[in-house]
């Protein structure tokens, strides 16, 4: 088999995955999906805009209307978060922004601030439950993030935060051109 079927049939096997159960990331989803196929070889995964554009097709053909409303549903919870938040210079990131969120995604928002603490007191005024725990990016070095997950009933909403000055290092665009982060604005007018 081609190395291009190949990564076809894994994307379209992890887009079905990450649709269905939505417990899995990106990367889990392929090598889940490649062992199901019986491939060994890394070198025959898809990348990430490869699984991104299956999770596009298999939502349109078998999700279309729930997929429809579950994004406006979380986009709309994101606005409210990002407004209760704004002083924090939020972000909205992920399948949410992207499109691709299904009945199990997060809310993924970037924080850009200098002031955690004032975060955290308003997390401890907010009237659902949250966590608190850190993140190592891939490519941070070894860096920690502070990240807070908080448990609203319609959505889990994971926070991120960074050091104001960081938003100037980040990429700005995704491999296809996409944005990789939206402001309050931009997600009012996706909705």
């Amino acid at each position: 088999m081609k190395h291009q079927d190949l990564r076809r049939r894994i994307a379209h096997a992890a887009a079905r995955m990450l649709a269905e159960d939505g417990s899995l990331d990106y990367g889990s989803a392929k090598r889940k999906a490649a062992r199901q196929l019986g491939v060994s070889d890394s070198g025959n995964l898809p990348d990430n805009l490869q699984i991104e554009e299956a999770l596009r097709s298999y939502q349109a053909i078998y999700q279309t209307d729930e997929t429809r409303a579950q994004l406006m549903l979380l986009r709309q919870t994101a606005i409210e978060y990002m407004e209760q938040l704004a002083a924090f210079d939020p972000h909205l990131t992920g399948p949410v922004l992207n499109g691709t969120a299904g009945p199990h995604a997060d809310i993924n928002l970037q924080l850009f601030t200098d002031h955690q603490k004032d975060l955290e007191f308003l997390l401890m005024r907010m009237p659902v439950p949250y966590q608190a725990g850190e993140y190592r990016p891939a490519d941070a070095g070894g860096r920690l993030y502070p990240r807070f997950a908080i448990d609203d009933p319609r959505a889990r909403v994971d926070l991120l935060v960074y050091p104001a000055a960081e938003l100037r290092n980040l990429k700005r665009l995704q491999a296809d051109g996409s944005p990789r982060r939206l402001r309050l604005p931009q997600v009012r007018a996706l909705v």
